[in-house]
């Protein structure tokens, strides 16, 4: 007699708001995008974007398609897209995502894991002229950077070259 209606969300509009002054303790799932601008503690899943305002504040792992930080994050993220921390944002926790944007004043603490759609571990041009130079010369020693030694006897060839900084603190403590 009543045939039940199915409606397929649209991951491109923001069906949930968690507004300012709201505390929500529990894992929220949806097909659309959600807002945040109270606080959550609990696993966040979405389909859509998730967007965490400047007032507001997550302390839980995030899945969803687009990331977009100007509160606080503490908490692991995983998209099929994009990671952008705002200027007045700031993660706590690691990434994996296709782009990470990082404004001018944006904070990120933890590690990211930029891949590319479908690759599982993509193989940086460094890393495949290491592996490259070492198929070719098994006993030589391994690519070094060709950046200059900032420690040691300046620039003697004892002294090894430093790690390349990207700007980015990967320490991380417990969550």
């Amino acid at each position: 007699m009543f045939k039940k209606k199915t409606r397929t969300m649209n991951p491109n509009t923001t069906d949930t708001l968690i507004g300012e002054g709201t505390i929500f303790d529990g894992r929220i799932k949806s097909e659309a995008g959600i807002r945040v601008e109270g606080h959550i503690t609990g696993n966040v899943e979405s389909e859509g974007d998730v967007t965490v305002g400047e007032n507001g504040s997550v302390k839980s792992n995030i899945a969803a398609r687009n990331v977009l930080i100007a509160g606080t994050v503490h908490g692991n993220i995983a998209t099929k897209g994009s990671v952008r921390i705002m200027s007045t944002g700031k993660l706590y926790g690691n990434t994996t995502t296709q782009s990470l944007i990082i404004e001018e004043g944006g904070l990120f603490q933890g590690n990211s894991r930029v891949e590319t759609a479908g690759s599982t571990a993509p193989a940086t041009e460094t890393q495949q002229t290491q592996q490259s130079q070492q198929q070719q010369h098994p006993d030589s020693q391994p690519f070094a950077s060709t950046a200059p030694s900032t420690g040691g006897q300046h620039g003697s060839p004892s002294s090894p070259a430093p790690a390349p900084a990207f700007g980015y603190s990967s320490s991380t403590s417990p969550l």
